[in-house]
Formats: C-alpha cells, structure tokens, sequence
C-alpha cells in the first residue's frame, strides 16, 4: 500500500463529502435563501462537484496506466478581488461540469483493463455522464421555429402545436440549424413536433449531471479502496477548491452595492472626478512616449493607453458603488479625492517625464555646467554647444580645450561620458 496513494484517496474522499455537502446546501437555500447567498451556494455546489469528477478521473486514469497518483488533485482556484467574477462564470458554465465529463478515450481505456465489477460499475456512470453531456449539447437541437395560429392563444397552446413550421434560410433545410434558430422566419419557437418525448430524454439525462457525477466519483473511490487500500476505507483528508467554502457563501462573495438608478449631483461629481482621473492616467504612456523618442511605437503605446482606460473603466464599475453611498456631501468625497490626484497626475506628468527623458543639453547642465563646471570657462552661459553624429560639443566662449560628450541622443537615459583624452583631462582636473 503506496502512502501516496492514500494520501490521494483520502483527499478524494474530502472532496466526496464536500461535493454532496454542497448539493444540501444548495438545496436548503433553495426556498428562502437570499438570491446573492442562494447562487453564490450553487456555483460552490457546482465547483466542488467537478473538483471531484476530475479528481476521480485523475486518479482513474493513474491507477489505470499502474502509475504513481498526481501530487495535486485538481481544484478550483478562486482569487481574492474578482470573486464576484468566478461566480458568474462558474453558474455560467456549471463549473466546467462539462468539461470534466469522461471523453471516449477514458471509456477505451477502462474497457481495456481487467474487467471488475467495481469497474464495470464506474463504466456505467461515465456512460451516464456521457448520455448527459449527449443531453445537454443536442437538447437545442430540437427547438425550431414556427409560426403560431392566428385563430389559436399561446396560454391554451404553450408547446405550439397549432402553428406551422417557419421557412428556412436557402441552402439550411434543418430546422434546427444555428443559422435558422439564429435567424428565425417566424415568430416564435417550439419543440419540433413529434421529437417532444426525445426532448424530455435529453433534458432528464442534462439535468442529472449532477449526481451522476457525484455518483461516479463514489464509484472510482470505492474502486481505489478496494484495489489500492485492500478495501481500508481512509479518513477524509485534506480539503482544497471550492468545497471549503460551504456555508461561507457571504464570506466568498460579499455584497457589493448597485449603481443607482438615478445619480445625484454630488455622485455625478464623483462619477467625473475618478473619469479624470483615469484620463490623466491614459495619458502616462504617451506622455513617456513623446519624451523617450517612441513614438515609432506608437501602436504599442496607444495599446498602454487603452490598456489603463479599460482598466480604469472597470475599477470604477466595480468599486465605485459602494464609495458613493454616503449621504450629501460625502458621496462626492471620492471624486473630489480623484480630481486632486488627477490634477497632479496631469500636472506632473510631463515634468518627471522630462527628468528621466532629457535632451543632451539638459543632461549636460545636469551633470556638469551645475555641478563640478559650475565656476569654470563651462558653465551653462560661458559655452556653446552643439550636437553632431551623437556627440555633445561644448566650445567655451573664453578660450579653452573642447569637450566631446556622449552619447548625444534626445531621450536618452545614459549619462554624458568624454570621447576622448582632452575631454577626459579636463574632467579629472575639475573632479568631474
């Protein structure tokens, strides 16, 4: 007995027990919970029940091949910020329930390995999750649209069985065709008639996803403690993904206040101080563009900008909200706070820009005329310079050897350095 996988199988029965405690949960808040609490319950039941399918797959497909279990069972990661997010997408998606399900390549391999009645019972889940997921991508399928009886009422006629098929688009004669649904002739749609009872059989095999897939990971469980454990059945061991946050769900995602359905003055002062805000800031990659000489680049500076406007833009959708629902004045504090900000951003902009980014004239008074030359035949109003082939000239006007700096480049960021021997001399003599 391999004390990786026992670690592994203990793990798989923690995610086991989250998974149906999850499907409870769900099901108890169902009724009267808060809508916020009740989803954010069903996309954990949803995420915890496909850790588990793809856990058992995982460790099937190891056990399988005769080879050592993963490190790490896989599960669902959920960052701190965008909670709200994964919510939707998971409800969205059913946690990637789908994408879990065991492919044909699975089914091979597990016919090929020694037959078991343990394994022929977790064949005949993953057929199941098969028929479900067969459900859930031909249930559309059978939808078409039609043309309702003028003489008739939808209340008494809800499956339109009194209309009459709507035409299809040339050159798509399937009913059913994403081109005829997405561009319907008619003006309502139903089930094809005739194919009502292979609906239902879609929709009953979609709609138990659900437990198939809990019931398939119990089945693989029940495999690996048999084969793997000597039929020793591990205490549930540590829990990871979505499952820990069962009964959390106010915890995972907090409430996050609306927009308003009508703003008042002081939130539309706001509302156009954090717009400032994220203008100025739109303007930094141009602004270091201009004085860095990259314009050249301008594809990928304009890609900066709109890069900080669109996140700009979501920072306000998102987070707004909730700074503005003080009363009165205070609902305007954030936007006053923004514009300050703004004002400094696109005051100081161009200025710091220009520190870093200087010309070979202001780094030469930078580094020199205002520093070690400041009383000598070099300072900044005693020369006269000039730029030539990249190199920085500096006569002094009194009589003197010439200094030749470089590099000489408009934008540049590497300091002035001598050329050559006379340049250097003249250096060392002042402490340069």
């Amino acid at each position: 007995m391999s004390s990786g996988w026992q670690q592994s199988i203990s793990e798989l029965r923690a995610q086991g027990d989250a998974a149906r405690a999850s499907g409870e949960r769900a099901g108890s808040l169902a009724a009267d919970g808060a809508r916020g609490v009740r989803d954010t319950a069903i996309a954990v039941r949803y995420a915890a029940e496909a850790d588990y399918l793809r856990s058992a797959q995982a460790l099937l497909r190891s056990h399988l091949a005769d080879r050592l279990p993963p490190r790490r069972l896989p599960a669902a990661r959920i960052w701190p910020g965008f909670r709200d997010m994964w919510r939707d997408r998971v409800l969205h998606r059913r946690g990637g329930l789908w994408r879990a399900v065991p492919d044909n390549a699975d089914l091979d391999q597990m016919r090929r390995a020694s037959p078991g009645p343990r394994l022929e019972a977790v064949i005949e889940q993953a057929e199941a999750l098969r028929a479900s997921l067969h459900g859930h991508r031909q249930r559309d399928s059978l939808y078409e649209s039609y043309i309702p009886d003028p003489a008739g009422s939808l209340a008494g006629d809800p499956l339109g069985g009194n209309g009459r098929s709507a035409p299809t688009l040339p050159g798509f004669p399937d009913p059913a065709h994403r081109l005829n649904r997405a561009f319907p002739q008619g003006t309502g749609f139903r089930i094809q008639p005739g194919r009502l009872d292979e609906f239902d059989q879609l929709w009953d095999d979609e709609s138990a996803v659900h437990q198939r897939a809990v019931t398939f990971g119990d089945e693989v469980l029940a495999l690996l403690v048999e084969l793997r454990l000597n039929g020793v059945t591990p205490p549930a061991g540590r829990l990871r993904g979505a499952g820990r946050w069962i009964a959390r769900e106010e915890a995972l995602v907090a409430h996050r206040p609306k927009w308003p359905a009508k703003l008042t003055g002081f939130q539309i002062a706001s509302l156009a101080g954090t717009c400032w805000l994220v203008l100025a800031c739109t303007g930094l990659p141009l602004t270091f563009g201009h004085h860095a000489g990259l314009l050249s680049h301008y594809t990928w500076l304009f890609m900066a900008a709109a890069l900080i406007a669109c996140t700009g833009t979501g920072i306000i959708l998102r987070y707004l909200p909730k700074l503005i629902q003080g009363h009165g004045p205070r609902a305007a504090a954030p936007g006053i706070a923004a514009a300050l900000l703004a004002l400094v951003v696109w005051q100081g902009q161009g200025p710091l820009a220009e520190h870093f980014f200087a010309g070979p004239y202001d780094r030469y008074e930078r580094e020199y005329a205002d520093g070690c030359l400041a009383v000598t035949p070099y300072r900044h109003n005693a020369v006269q310079a000039a730029v030539a082939d990249g190199v920085l000239v500096i006569n002094p006007t009194n009589g003197g050897p010439t200094l030749r700096l470089g590099p000489a480049e408009n934008g540049g960021t590497h300091p002035l350095r001598p050329l050559d021997q006379a340049t250097r001399t003249v250096l060392d003599e002042h402490g340069c």
